[in-house]
């Protein structure tokens, strides 16, 4: 078994494309802590629903575009 989650992401690359902001600034943006931030980057901890909106809406984008599910 891995401790990697089942989904990968862009939210490193968004978040330099979107002025360099910092893992901080995103948590603070969608309500969680800096280490959610750092877990999903490694694709260690996949979030819930509510959250993965909360990421796509800061960019501008679907939760499609943010995440995939590997397969």
């Amino acid at each position: 078994m891995t401790d990697r989650a089942p989904l990968r992401n862009a939210i490193r690359r968004l978040r330099f494309d979107h002025g360099e902001m910092t893992q901080q600034q995103l948590a603070d943006a969608v309500g969680c802590t800096r280490q959610t931030i750092v877990l999903l980057e490694q694709s260690r901890y996949a979030p819930s629903l509510v959250l993965a909106m909360r990421i796509a809406r800061v960019f501008g984008l679907t939760v499609d575009e943010v995440f995939a599910l590997e397969e």
